[in-house]
C-alpha cells in the first residue's frame, strides 16, 4: 500500500494540536499548535468550547500529510467541526495515498463531539484516513465520518480509487470499535454490489459512546424513519452506531443532520454545517 514511488511534486503538510482544560464552569483552550495548512478557529467558548478547523491548502492530493491531535482534560467539553466538506483529488499513479490522521484523548468526565463535514472523493483519488479515540470509562464521544463518491450534481462518478478509512475507539484501555473500509481499484463496480452499497454513492457512520447510549436508540431510529437514506442503528456496551447509505451527498447530509439531533439533545449544529 505504501510502496509507491515518492512524488516529485510539492505536497501539503499540516499538523494541528489542540488541548482543552477546565476553568471554573468553562472549557477553555490550554494549548494550540498550528503547523502548515491546518488551522483552528474558536467562534464560541463557554461550558462547551466550539472549534472550527480548516485546511488552507484548498483540498487534499496524493502524498499530502495531515495530522490533528486533540486532548480533553477532565471535565471539559468540546465540539470540533470542519469549515467545509474536504475534497480529495485525483492522485497520480505513483503517488502514495494522502494520509489523514486524527488522534483524540478524552480524560475522565470529558465530552468530545467530532463533526467534520463530508469527504468528497474524486475519481482515482488515494486516501488513507484514520480516526483514533482513546477515552476514559466515564468520558463521552460523538463522532461522524462521511464519504461522498463524486458530486452527483456535477455529473461526477468515482470509477477507481485507493481508499482506506478506519475508526478505532478504545474505552478504559479496551478496544470497543475497529471499523475499517477498504476499497481499491474498480470502486464503482464494488459499490454497485448489493452486499456493499447497492449502487449508492454516499455513506456515513455515526458513533456515540456514553453510558446512556442504549437509552437513546429508540429516539435515533425515530428521527431516521423518514430520512432520505438507508439507515440502520444498533447499540451494545454503551455504544450506539448508525450506518447510512444515500444516493448523493445532499441526501446523506439530510440524514446525518436528522441522526445527530437526538444525540445532541436538539442543539443546533455548528453554523458551518448550515452554510
Amino acid at each position: 500500500m505504501f510502496d509507491a514511488l515518492p512524488s516529485l511534486h510539492q505536497r501539503a503538510r499540516g499538523d494541528l494540536t489542540l488541548r482543552f482544560k477546565r476553568r471554573g464552569e468553562a472549557s477553555v483552550l490550554a494549548d494550540l499548535r498550528q503547523d502548515g495548512c491546518l488551522k483552528a478557529r474558536f467562534p464560541r467558548c463557554g461550558a462547551r468550547i466550539e472549534v472550527v478547523t480548516l485546511n488552507s491548502s484548498g483540498g487534499v492530493a496524493g502524498g499530502d500529510w495531515l495530522r490533528s491531535t486533540i486532548h480533553l482534560e477532565g471535565g471539559t467539553a468540546a465540539t470540533i467541526a470542519g469549515q467545509a466538506a474536504e475534497r480529495f483529488y485525483r492522485a497520480l499513479p505513483h503517488d502514495p495515498p494522502a494520509q489523514v490522521r486524527t488522534e483524540a484523548t478524552l480524560e475522565s468526565g470529558s465530552l468530545l463531539e467530532w463533526l467534520p463535514q463530508e469527504a468528497i472523493l474524486f475519481d482515482r483519488c488515494a486516501l488513507d484516513r484514520r480516526l483514533s479515540v482513546d477515552m476514559a470509562a466515564d468520558a463521552g464521544f460523538l463522532g461522524v465520518e462521511a464519504l461522498v463518491f463524486g458530486r452527483a450534481a456535477m455529473g461526477e462518478r468515482v470509477r477507481e480509487a485507493r481508499l482506506s478509512d478506519t475508526i478505532a475507539i478504545r474505552r478504559d484501555g479496551h478496544l470497543i470499535l475497529h471499523d475499517a473500509i477498504r476499497l481499491y481499484g474498480a470502486v464503482a463496480a464494488t459499490m454497485a454490489q448489493a452486499a456493499v452499497a447497492g449502487g449508492q454513492a454516499a455513506s456515513a457512520t455515526i458513533v456515540y459512546v456514553a453510558p446512556d447510549a442504549a437509552a437513546r436508540l429508540d429516539a435515533v431510529r425515530a428521527a431516521l424513519a423518514d430520512a432520505p437514506a438507508e439507515c440502520g442503528a444498533s447499540t451494545w456496551r454503551d455504544m450506539l452506531v448508525v450506518r447510512m447509505l444515500a444516493r448523493d451527498g445532499a441526501f446523506l447530509r439530510a440524514a446525518i443532520v436528522a441522526g445527530l439531533a437526538p444525540l445532541r439533545d436538539g442543539r443546533p449544529l455548528p453554523r458551518v454545517w448550515m452554510l
